[in-house]
């Protein structure tokens, strides 16, 4: 059973508020996410091909990311997202930038790494594949292969 911190729209954490994966939140609370965009330092952006079976199977993201455990900040929860689903270890993330949807709270975040960009490693049952892209390549993506605009939103804003 994975458990969640609750929190408030303000991203003020409810104490003695626990919610579970797969339950249904509660209205006016708010579970934590956290995506992390992979930056190499020669430019190009890591994308991850979400496994088949998976809701959105088959299409492309720009982050690595997930639901925040209890008693995880966000910093944590993307360190350990990250290497779960990168292989690649680093506690050098920047926060980009928060959105906030019906029950969710993403807080988002930029890895800059000069990885290996061959030892990329894919999390079974997440992930099937992965390629570098261009910028460019990467806002043009079209709705129909990529699971989430956020992120070419914040490309777009940061001139990342």
């Amino acid at each position: 059973m994975e458990l969640w911190d609750a929190y408030d729209k303000d991203f003020n954490k409810i104490k003695n508020r626990t919610l579970i994966r797969g339950e249904r939140i509660p209205e006016g609370l708010f579970h934590l996410v956290c995506d992390i965009l992979v930056k190499h330092t020669d430019g190009t952006y890591l994308l991850m091909q979400r496994d088949k079976r998976k809701h959105f199977g088959g299409m492309w993201e720009a982050t690595a990311g997930g639901s925040a455990l209890q008693n995880e900040s966000p910093l944590d929860c993307a360190v350990r997202e990250l290497r779960e689903e990168t292989g690649i270890d680093s506690n050098d993330l920047i926060e980009v930038g928060r959105v906030t949807t019906n029950d969710t709270i993403y807080v988002e975040f930029l890895c800059v790494t000069n990885c290996d960009k061959d030892s990329v490693t894919l999390q079974a049952g997440e992930t099937i594949a992965y390629k570098w892209v261009s910028r460019d390549e990467l806002i043009a993506m079209k709705k129909n292969e990529f699971v989430t605009e956020r992120m070419q939103k914040f490309m777009t804003e940061l001139q990342a």
